[in-house]
C-alpha cells in the first residue's frame, strides 16, 4: 500500500510526543496532554487521542520549561534521539530557567 504525503498524515499527540522523545514513555505523554500542559496551534488539549499534522504548532509545559515545536515528519516507532530530532523543528523562545517559586505557579496551558 503506498504511503499517503505527508500533508494528508495524522498521528495521535500521545504517539507523536514519545516517537519524537519528548517523554519517557506513552503513559506519560498521555498523562502531560490530559493535565492541560500541552497545546496544538494555539488551543489547549486534553485529549491523548487527538491527531496531528506536518506544520502543527505544539507548545509543551514541561517542569522547567515551555517548549515550543513545529511538527515536521511522523514516525512508526520510537528509534534514535538523533531519528527523533527530524520529526520536529524547535522554535522555543530563549528564556531563562523557572525557579521553584514560579514552577509552583504553573497552570495548564488552558488557565484552569
Amino acid at each position: 500500500m503506498p504511503e499517503k504525503p505527508l500533508e494528508e498524515q495524522r498521528q495521535r499527540i500521545d504517539k507523536w510526543l514519545f516517537f519524537a522523545r519528548l517523554t519517557k514513555s506513552r503513559s506519560l505523554a498521555q498523562d502531560l496532554v490530559e493535565a492541560g500542559l500541552v497545546g496544538i496551534n494555539g488551543h489547549a488539549v486534553t485529549q491523548p487521542g487527538r491527531p496531528v499534522k506536518a506544520g502543527d504548532r505544539i507548545e509543551i509545559r514541561l517542569e522547567r520549561r515551555d517548549v515550543v515545536l513545529i511538527v515536521r515528519d511522523f514516525a512508526e516507532r520510537r528509534g534514535p534521539a538523533s531519528a527523533a530530532r527530524l520529526l520536529y523543528e524547535d522554535i522555543t523562545p530563549q528564556q531563562a530557567p523557572l525557579t521553584a517559586f514560579e514552577r509552583a505557579l504553573r497552570k495548564p496551558l488552558g488557565g484552569q
